[in-house]
């Protein structure tokens, strides 16, 4: 059994690509970048892209499971492609709704409809914050000093490996139909994520309070980087930025999903920055 794992770049995929070869499973990971891939050796890495679907074919062949992330654009010509896949996993969001009127959750919505549509058997995993989304303020923190519109606003980031943990038992031990809402075990505001980060990198960092016009030149910067380009980025910006505001002295909600499905307990965002804390010295 082959198992493919797409967005061979992401910090999901590394982690779940690891996963799986730890248990033993045959994987292939995918990506638009190979070469950039930093995977384990030994690993068959392909070029594939959601934008060029036709680019699938090769890598699908004998593979009998897939993860997949939910980018909208393409995903249509990669499950034309996946009809013989025993199942897909699909990386979403928590929230996640076609009829949304957010951006963001209407997106993620729109991509599970898509993956049921086909006609494959799914696992959905709904991940909230992704707390190795913090590792863009390495060099802020490097700087002494990180810039957020709203540094009292809450979130239960997850790590990485968490998810990862969670789709390789459902790409491994069946889940078909499953929806699984995730989060870390604690919801904390990012003067306290700060301050965690702060203790492992070993520096003095302040926390400023961002103007949002920054912020939104700031998001757009990481979207172009990232190759998602201009089209409907200010709508998932003002989203977010709305998304925030409203989590502003208020906690979020967690679950416990992953120790549900793995046995274990989320990592908390202390572990997670200890994981990481090369990155922010």
């Amino acid at each position: 059994m082959t198992i493919l794992v797409t967005g061979a770049r992401g910090n999901v995929a590394r982690a779940l690509v690891g996963q799986l070869l730890e248990g033993g499973h045959e994987v292939r990971a995918a990506g638009r970048d190979p070469g950039r891939a930093r995977l384990p050796g030994g690993v068959e890495v392909v070029a594939a892209d959601l934008a060029r679907p036709a680019g699938w074919d090769a890598a699908l062949d004998g593979v009998t499971k897939a993860f997949v992330y939910a980018g909208t654009a393409g995903l249509d010509g990669f499950l034309s492609r996946a009809g013989e896949l025993e199942q897909v996993v699909l990386l979403s969001a928590l929230g996640a709704d076609a009829t949304s009127e957010d951006a963001i959750t209407r997106a993620h919505g729109e991509a599970e409809q898509a993956v049921r549509d086909a006609g494959i058997p799914w696992t959905f995993l709904r991940p909230g914050g992704f707390a190795a989304n913090r590792l863009l303020w390495a060099a802020s923190v490097r700087g002494g000093v990180v810039r957020d519109p709203f540094p009292d606003s809450h979130s239960a980031l997850i790590h990485e490996a968490d998810i990862a943990a969670v789709a390789a038992c459902a790409l491994t031990s069946g889940h078909i139909g499953a929806v699984y809402e995730l989060t870390g075990p604690e919801s904390l505001t990012v003067r306290e994520q700060v301050s965690l980060i702060r203790r492992v990198a070993g520096r003095p960092v302040r926390v400023e309070t961002q103007d949002l016009d920054g912020y939104r030149r700031e998001l757009t910067a990481v979207f172009e980087a990232r190759g998602l380009g201009s089209a409907g980025s200010a709508e998932v910006i003002e989203a977010r930025i709305r998304r925030l505001a409203a989590l502003v002295g208020r906690p979020q909600p967690t679950t416990g999903t992953v120790r549900d499905v793995t046995g274990r307990p989320a990592r908390n965002f202390a572990a997670w920055a200890a994981d990481h804390a090369a990155g922010f010295r």
